[in-house]
């Protein structure tokens, strides 16, 4: 009777183990059935050899690792706590973005993200008065390690319904973001939407006259675009810049905030759209001759 009683209970003790385990979602199912037969688990997820691995496909989420898709530090659009509802607003129309970071201080004090979706309904329609409380609409935030597998990582997103996630490095700091976007492109091939420019072109013209760019932009593939050398003043040493960025540093002789205007000897003016206290990110070229024309 014992026997029978114990046999009974470990019957049910299995069973209730077996409807207790978590049940794979369709990531996990996909990852599974794409594990190389012949190794083990733990060699196939260690694996770090992105520049064997295809350009796209399923068996990136277990070869990629998120430091080979995640955007850099220095390229990531964040605000201070400190913003301003219009400040705020010029950032969003600026990025084109719908998550933003917010952090305290530096970058590496994030404390939230804030959605251009909570920014609408709040003050975004009808002239809103509302009081802009930047905290209140702030959502937290994901943090992950640089090594993780990008499978992981989007089953991770996919359950906590996450979007976007803050890469930490090991003294805790940011060392850059990865959007779903990013990880779903290493299986399906590049996203294309409304924001996205080809990837050898870092500027785009926002009507005659006036371009937006990336400070990062090569100073001699720009000046063949607008057809104007911008290195012959003798204010400007060529041997020193590669970059429109390096040129505005050079005519300011310093890190120029966000908004100031920059104005170089040939008349162009360079607005700072996006810049921290280390360097620029991105200018507005305003060309007032070729507007004229």
């Amino acid at each position: 009777m014992g026997d029978t009683d114990g046999g009974s209970g470990a019957a049910r003790s299995a069973l209730d183990s077996s409807e207790n385990e978590e049940k794979p979602g369709l990531i996990g199912r996909l990852l599974e059935a794409f594990t190389p037969t012949g190794e083990s688990e733990d060699a196939a997820v260690n694996a770090h050899v992105p520049e064997m691995a295809p350009s796209h496909g399923i068996i990136n989420l277990r070869r990629m690792q998120v430091e080979d898709v995640a955007i850099p530090k220095a390229d990531i659009v964040a605000v201070p706590d400190t913003i301003s509802r219009a400040e705020l607003v010029e950032v969003f129309r600026d990025s084109g973005l719908t998550r933003i970071p917010v952090y305290e201080g530096t970058l590496d004090t994030p404390i939230g993200f804030v959605h251009l979706k909570d920014f609408a309904l709040l003050h975004g329609f009808n002239g809103s008065q509302a009081e802009f409380d930047l905290p209140s609409m702030l959502r937290r935030l994901l943090f992950v390690p640089s090594s993780m597998p990008i499978g992981v990582l989007l089953t991770k997103m996919q359950t906590e319904r996450r979007h976007m996630a803050l890469v930490i490095d090991e003294y805790g700091g940011v060392d850059g973001l990865v959007t779903i976007e990013d990880l779903i492109e290493q299986v399906v091939g590049q996203i294309e939407d409304e924001h996205d420019t080809e990837e050898d072109q870092s500027w785009v013209m926002e009507k005659p006259g006036c371009y937006m760019a990336l400070a990062k932009t090569p100073l001699a593939d720009f000046e063949t675009e607008i057809g104007q050398s911008l290195t012959e003043s003798d204010e400007i040493d060529e041997e020193e810049i590669d970059t429109l960025g390096g040129l505005v540093f050079m005519l300011s002789g310093r890190v120029p905030v966000r908004g100031e205007v920059v104005e170089h000897p040939d008349g162009l003016e360079f607005e700072v759209m996006d810049a921290d206290p280390r360097r620029i990110k991105r200018l507005r070229v305003r060309m007032p001759g070729m507007a004229a024309e």
